[in-house]
């Protein structure tokens, strides 16, 4: 069934091309109509024997030339009748044919078979409707220009007529009726053919990262298209801007902030030093790690600002192994001192092509957070494989872990676990995540197995050519 649903959501979802077709569709029915409605109007025939001025005067002709001789006569207008009606295809149905009624002197002196003998002409020369007996007829008459003979032709008006006048025009009705079920076919191809450079302009912008805002590269020569790619561009120029604005304004306002933050430790060290009772000492303390926490709080704006900075740099060829045991050994003084055992499984060189200082920031985040809310005595497991084609970076702690509602926010800046009781910025897995985004990666959270949470990085591996060096 669930293909029955997906089979509904695309048939139901509104679609440019759909409403173009259907447009296109409605036009041409639009026109159909209009065509039929002409022919209904003008009383099933608009293009037939009452506008033949010919088969008028071929009457008239006879009318006036069998004058004197009115067996003659009603035998040729019989024949006349008769070959109206095979002309027009209602030889069988003889009340839905034409009507042919011939008048001289004032008198009439023929008239087809059923046709009504109270039908008399209004106007001379002209078509009109005229009502007998709740019927409706178009007719038109015509008066001889040499005697007083009238001639009357004359049709009634109905669906079933229209249908007739419609069978009888087929060579040119019936090609769009044909064409009907198979119009949707060659009106949605053209109106794909017509939209190739807007889906190109969709792929380009959704082939974008989060951090790409430079141009569109494809700018489309239509007018309509083009106007909407400079718009889009001149938007992206003005959050590329405003962002740049931030990230400097971030940058320079944690600079300054260095500086008096390491006064403010340096006095309160020596203080701590001339402390005179618990009370003192105590407070200096709460001074110490509340600076201790505003210094990591900076250097955590810098690394952030460093990455966004850094994510449209050339990447190179790097060694993610090498640069992994540089790390964990950087940081291993950080887990002795919390009581913490680091552990590195890279049984092989994995090679990416990545920024170094990019991915610096994304290993120490992610194990400093995991020495941080593991136990003492706890182990932390760091794992390095090359699967499928992609680097796939694990770090798996021994702590409380993380509701799994909450692992995609905890990716925002500054949102923090509201049940986690250690001290933090809620910045550690925002630099994680920008630096694996901006290396075409991603970043996932789940349980590990003895208890705890696990992060997985993956990033794409590199081909690299033999000539080629490797940074480490």
């Amino acid at each position: 069934m669930s293909w029955l649903r997906r089979l509904w959501r695309e048939v139901a979802e509104p679609t440019l091309a759909r409403r173009l077709m259907l447009v296109q569709v409605a036009l041409v029915l639009v026109m159909w109509g209009g065509v039929i409605a002409i022919i209904v109007h003008n009383g099933g025939d608009s293009s037939g024997y009452l506008n033949s001025a010919r088969n008028f005067e071929a009457v008239i002709s006879v009318a006036d030339n069998l004058a004197d001789q009115p067996a003659r006569l009603r035998q040729s207008l019989i024949v006349i009748d008769s070959a109206l009606r095979d002309d027009f295809e209602t030889s069988d149905l003889g009340e839905l044919g034409p009507i042919l009624l011939v008048w001289q002197g004032g008198r009439l002196v023929y008239h087809s078979k059923g046709a009504p003998p109270d039908l008399r002409a209004g106007a001379v020369n002209g078509m009109e409707t005229l009502y007998i007996r709740d019927k409706r007829y178009r007719a038109r008459t015509v008066r001889s220009p040499t005697s007083d003979t009238q001639v009357m032709m004359a049709g009634p008006v109905g669906f079933l007529k229209v249908f007739l006048t419609i069978n009888s025009r087929g060579y040119f009705l019936l090609p769009l009726v044909i064409s009907l079920p198979l119009l949707p076919l060659p009106a949605w191809w053209s109106i794909r053919l017509a939209m190739r450079p807007w889906r190109r302009v969709a792929q380009e912008v959704a082939a974008r990262g989060p951090q790409d805002l430079t141009p569109l590269t494809f700018r489309p020569p239509h007018r309509e298209l083009a106007a909407m790619v400079d718009s889009v561009n001149a938007l992206l120029l003005r959050v590329s801007q405003s962002a740049l604005r931030e990230r400097s304004f971030i940058a320079d306002a944690a600079h300054e902030l260095r500086t008096p933050l390491a006064a403010m430790r340096v006095n309160a060290e020596a203080l701590q030093g001339q402390a005179n009772g618990p009370v003192q000492r105590e407070l200096l303390n709460g001074i110490l790690s509340s600076g201790n926490r505003a210094g990591r709080l900076v250097g955590q704006l810098l690394q952030l600002m460093r990455s966004d900075a850094t994510s449209s740099e050339p990447h190179a060829p790097l060694a993610l192994d090498a640069l992994l045991q540089d790390r964990l050994a950087a940081l291993s003084g950080l887990a002795s001192r919390n009581g913490v055992e680091l552990e590195l499984a890279a049984t092989e060189p994995v090679r990416i092509m990545g920024q170094r200082e990019s991915l610096v920031s994304l290993v120490d985040n992610l194990v400093e957070n995991a020495i941080k809310y593991s136990p003492p005595h706890g182990v932390v497991r760091v794992g390095l494989a090359g699967v499928a084609g992609r680097a796939v970076l694990t770090v798996e702690d021994q702590g409380p872990g993380i509701a799994p509602e909450l692992r995609e926010r905890v990716f925002d800046r500054f949102f923090r676990d509201p049940q986690q009781t250690k001290s933090g910025s809620g910045l550690g897995l925002a630099i994680a995540a920008s630096a694996a985004a901006s290396h075409g990666g991603s970043i996932a959270l789940s349980d590990a197995q003895g208890g705890g949470l696990l992060a997985t990085v993956v990033l794409p591996l590199a081909v690299i050519p033999a000539q080629a060096g490797i940074h480490t």
